[in-house]
Parts: structure tokens; sequence; C-alpha cells
């Protein structure tokens, strides 16, 4: 074998496995056994790489009123992470829309987290949020209380 061959065999190795994996995914209907000696269904375990590869997305939303809170839950129900800067709404409001968040992120498994002054965080289960910004958050409000 030359060393042309080794290298293409080498980096085309993808490619024969996926060849072999349609082999054997073609022969299973072909093989059938008795009803007598059937035995339990086998389950592929397959995964799906479109889903891996779609990129995510973090949506910027800035509401002005209560009935905007549903729309942010939508997105997060499509499994996007949401920013939602709550500087420019009544206090009442805005604590009104962070409850209801909060039961959102809950029910689909996911996190909110205050990232700034009236500005969340929330993000659905396949977004990992690593780090801790509360230290600089509270170095900040140290600062300003001094003026």
């Amino acid at each position: 074998m030359s060393i042309k061959s080794k290298f293409k065999t080498f980096f085309f190795l993808d490619d024969e496995y996926d060849d072999r994996q349609e082999e054997y995914m073609e022969e299973e209907p072909e093989q059938k056994q008795p009803q007598s000696q059937k035995q339990p269904a086998q389950k592929n375990n397959v995964v799906s790489l479109q889903s891996v590869q779609k990129s995510s997305k973090v949506v910027l939303i800035e509401p002005r009123v209560y009935a905007e809170a549903q729309d942010i839950s939508d997105q997060l129900k499509n499994r996007r992470a949401v920013v939602v800067n709550l500087q420019r709404i009544d206090r009442d409001q805005a604590k009104r829309i962070v409850d209801f968040l909060s039961g959102t992120v809950y029910a689909i498994g996911g996190d909110i987290q205050k990232i700034g002054t009236d500005i969340f965080l929330c993000t659905p289960d396949n977004i990992e949020v690593s780090g801790n910004i509360s230290q600089i958050m509270q170095e900040t409000e140290y600062e300003s209380s001094r003026w």
C-alpha cells in the first residue's frame, strides 16, 4: 500500500463508515424470523446532527407593557435565550413580568439570572450559562453609592 493510498484511507474513513452503516440498515428488513422466535425490537441509537448544528439565538427584548411577557415566553419555548431589559417599565409591571418569566423558565427547565440593574437573562434548558457576575454588580453598586 502506497503512502498516497494510506492518506486517502485515513482521511476518507468517515465515508467508508457511512457506506457500511447504510449496508447494515438495508440488511435488517431482509432478515425475517418466524413469529415464534421474534426478539424484542431493538432501538436505534441514531442522533440527528441537524439539531446540534443549528446556531443558538439570543433575543434582546425591552418590554413596554406586561402583555409582552407572553412574547418573551414564546421565545423561550422556541429554545432561544432572551435578555430582558426592564429599565423602561414601571416597577410593579417589571416585577409581574419577572414572576411570569420565572414560572415559564421553571416549566421548561431553564434558568433566569439577573445580569444588571433591571436586566435579566432567561435561558431554556439547551443553553448553559457559566460564570457569575454578581460580584461585579456589587462593586459597581458600591461605587455608584459613594457619589
